[in-house]
């Protein structure tokens, strides 16, 4: 154990959610033990665990590390970061998200003041580590996915299943490039290793642009069904958004309105400075 601390090592925090959990599979092959900030044990032997949450981290009580990665939401790691900062450590890598471009005019209240405490969170990450000298990336996904555990495909997955149809707001032709969790991962560990991606904020998309329409249709594609998505009207999507709520839970209105609006990104300084490369979007559903 002593002899593994002097060696350089990571630090992941949000190492049980979507992308930490391949983050540490992937940390774990290139020969790396790995520590993990949570509040749970998680299933697995090949990491170090430190029993500690963001919200207390005046308690927390952490071994040498030299590379942090936060894949927990960015506004936990903002106000923490100051008590994280062991001299050890160098570079740190934090995922954020694209809806910071797509989404702070929302016709929501919720989601606007959540998006202006992610811009404040990666203002004050930034600020941080430039004050104790620690080259930062911020890499902010589009769409993330990972067929039967993530928040964004598989609802909708599991609603086509039930019910052979989606419709869509506007026809659905809004551009997306929905991202897979993985790749987020493998991307993760790219941009430590580049100097050329230090002290940068990067878009990291899917590796296609698609339609929002074709994107539910290779959705109905991996469960093996006929494609069913007729066009709904965005009035009556507003008129109607009330009594079908109840089947889109923690849905709202403007969410369906967001079918007919653009939300793809450039890849191009991601693939540049890091080498970022991102699987195309052919779901398999089980």
């Amino acid at each position: 154990m002593d002899g593994n601390i002097k060696q350089p090592r990571s630090l992941v925090i949000g190492g049980t959610g979507l992308v930490g959990g391949y983050l540490l599979d992937h940390l774990v092959r290139r020969g790396e033990r790995p520590l993990i900030l949570t509040r749970s044990q998680p299933p697995r032997t090949d990491v170090d665990t430190i029993a500690g949450d963001l919200q207390h981290q005046e308690t927390l009580r952490l071994p040498a590390f030299s590379t942090l990665y936060c894949t927990a939401h960015a506004t936990l790691l903002g106000p923490a970061l100051v008590h994280l900062v062991p001299s050890e450590l160098k570079r740190l890598i934090v995922l954020s998200s694209t809806s910071l471009l797509t989404k702070l005019d929302s016709e929501i209240a919720s989601e606007r003041a959540g998006l202006r405490n992610l811009i404040e969170a990666e203002r004050e990450i930034m600020t941080i580590c430039e004050q104790h000298n620690i080259a930062w990336t911020i890499l902010r996904p589009t769409l993330i996915y990972s067929e039967g555990r993530d928040r964004n495909i598989t609802p909708l997955s599991r609603l086509i299943r039930r019910f052979h149809v989606m419709p869509l707001v506007g026809g659905g032709q809004g551009a997306r490039q929905p991202v897979h969790a993985e790749d987020l991962a493998i991307g993760a560990i790219a941009a430590a290793a580049a100097p050329a991606a230090a002290n940068k904020i990067y878009a990291v998309p899917g590796g296609e642009t698609l339609a929002y329409r074709e994107m539910i249709g290779r959705i109905f594609d991996g469960l093996g069904l006929p494609r069913h998505t007729p066009s709904v009207p965005a009035p009556l999507w507003r008129a109607l958004f009330p009594l079908i709520k109840p089947l889109f839970p923690g849905a709202n209105v403007a969410m369906g309105l967001r079918m007919m609006q653009d939300m793809a990104f450039d890849a191009g300084p991601a693939m540049r400075d890091f080498g970022w490369s991102a699987r195309g979007f052919r779901p398999l559903f089980a």
